[in-house]
């Protein structure tokens, strides 16, 4: 249905009751929270917008906002992209998904304590044995290490998404090493760039202070006996998919960016080398993979780690963040028991939902699967950024035996959950010169320190650039959008 609409940047705007839009309500008027927004956008002119959007990428350009796509062939560098019309969530709505979120980091952490020291929740029966030890990611060399805090998920990545029915889902939680932080702050300071005026209509919370509470939640957990803890962050080097997050948070949090090839182990104790000498490190910010950190306990042709650095781990005389074998609890199928997780650990009822999920390596929920493949969304349990997806009703015949066969021959590897209908939100097409609903998530990041915890109030909205494209990762072809999250 179009909106009819006399602003020319929304002349186009087609509204499908199949989805919650975020701009518009079912009876075609605006929701009261854009309407100021929406306003002040009609009063562009195609080319004055075109002109203001034309502005915003060039300053993505200028600043070297960047991922890193892998074909079969090569591997691009490309810019962000990014829509200048921004998300918006009201302080009721977002108070709900800040406690929600909190509270999922917080249960897993406690699950990731249980399940490396007494494996209480497996013993009485509420998480299956099996799950845990055929994960990919639980690390047997983590057994009975007690990482500095408490702390294994200082660094927690929620995935939402809107219903159609107006509720929030969570899809799944990423605590190996969630990115997209970065493009949260470069968006925020393009919109304001661009947008200045705008901006200013609305009353919202900052985005600029993640570094500050990052370092903060780094300095905490500092191993005993450090005073003036010093921290860094390592990064697998210029040509990692997320290279310009690593340079971008160092430099917010003013701590040195490092390759494995720059510390040492001597002594019991990681060292830096500089210009100066060596100096000791004492908290790491590791966006290297568990398998990759040292290749005297894991991969042993492994050259992004850090020889040693495992054993000093263990002694407790540097802290890791994320700990390694976090993987294992954000396995796309430990993601099935999150209810029981956070109820048996907080004793709480979930305040966010899980969107209904099947395990293929239950018989009847495999059989199911089979059945329905055509109506679901079929996940590997261990793969990130949208790789490995099958949508069923986007599939042929032919590739639905092909996803049988699969998942047949693997039915751990794989969960399955319905077509969900993520909400949809206005989005520039550069093509059509004019706004169209394009589908969003929206990606929120909390910080777990000793005796602290932070959720920015704000996150990355992803936006599926494709008409009808559910997938919004940016490895496979989506974009992002700023996110306003308002103090009152």
């Amino acid at each position: 249905m179009k909106k009819n609409t006399t602003l020319p940047l929304f002349s186009a705007y087609e509204l499908d009751s199949r989805f919650y839009d975020e701009l518009f309500k079912k009876n075609n008027e605006l929701r009261e929270v854009y309407k100021t927004l929406y306003n002040l956008f009609g009063s562009y002119s195609v080319s004055e917008f075109d002109r203001l959007n034309k502005q915003a990428k060039d300053s993505f350009f200028n600043l070297g906002i960047t991922f890193q796509v892998y074909g079969e062939k090569e591997v691009k560098e490309q810019i962000f992209p990014f829509d200048l019309f921004p998300r918006i969530i009201n302080n009721k709505e977002w108070t709900k998904l800040e406690k929600g979120v909190l509270q999922r980091s917080k249960a897993l952490n406690l699950f990731l304590w249980d399940l490396y020291h007494d494996q209480k929740i497996i013993k009485q029966g509420i998480v299956p044995e099996d799950l845990i030890k055929s994960s990919a990611n639980f690390l047997p060399e983590m057994v009975g290490l007690n990482p500095s805090g408490g702390i294994y998920n200082h660094i927690s990545g929620t995935d939402l998404i809107k219903h159609s029915d107006g509720e929030y889902y969570v899809l799944e939680d990423n605590i190996r090493c969630p990115s997209g932080v970065s493009y949260v702050v470069g968006n925020r300071n393009a919109v304001k760039h661009a947008l200045f005026g705008v901006f200013n209509q609305y009353n919202a919370h900052t985005v600029v202070d993640y570094g500050a509470r990052l370092l903060e939640t780094m300095e905490s957990v500092k191993p005993k006996g450090v005073d003036a803890p010093v921290c860094v962050i390592i990064t697998p080097g210029v040509y990692n998919s997320a290279y310009y997050e690593h340079s971008f948070l160092a430099k917010q949090m003013g701590v040195v960016l490092v390759e494995g090839r720059d510390l040492f182990v001597d002594n019991g104790f990681v060292y830096m080398r500089t210009i100066h000498g060596p100096e000791k490190v004492d908290v790491i910010y590791r966006r290297v993979d568990d398998l990759f950190i040292d290749p005297l306990v894991f991969r042993k042709d492994s050259l992004l780690g850090v020889p040693g650095l495992f054993s000093v781990y263990k002694k407790g005389n540097v802290t890791l963040v994320n700990a390694p074998g976090t993987g294992v609890a954000d396995d796309k199928a430990v993601y099935t028991y999150m209810p029981e997780i956070i109820k048996y650990y907080l004793d709480e009822e979930p305040i966010l939902n899980n969107v209904h999920t099947y395990h293929c390596s239950r018989k009847n929920e495999l059989s199911y699967v089979l059945d329905n493949i055509d109506k679901l969304v079929i996940k590997p349990v261990d793969e990130s950024g949208g790789y490995g997806i099958s949508i069923g009703n986007r599939l042929t015949k032919e590739e639905i035996e092909i996803v049988k066969k699969t998942i047949k021959a693997e039915p751990r590897k794989y969960i399955a959950q319905p077509i969900m209908s993520l909400s949809t939100h206005p989005t520039y097409i550069d093509e059509d010169e004019s706004f169209d609903p394009r589908h969003v998530d929206l990606r929120t990041f909390t910080l777990l320190g000793k005796d602290t915890d932070f959720v920015l109030k704000g996150g990355l909205t992803r936006v599926a650039l494709k008409k009808g494209n559910l997938v919004v990762n940016s490895s496979q072809g989506g974009g992002s959008k700023d996110t306003w999250v308002l103090k009152k």
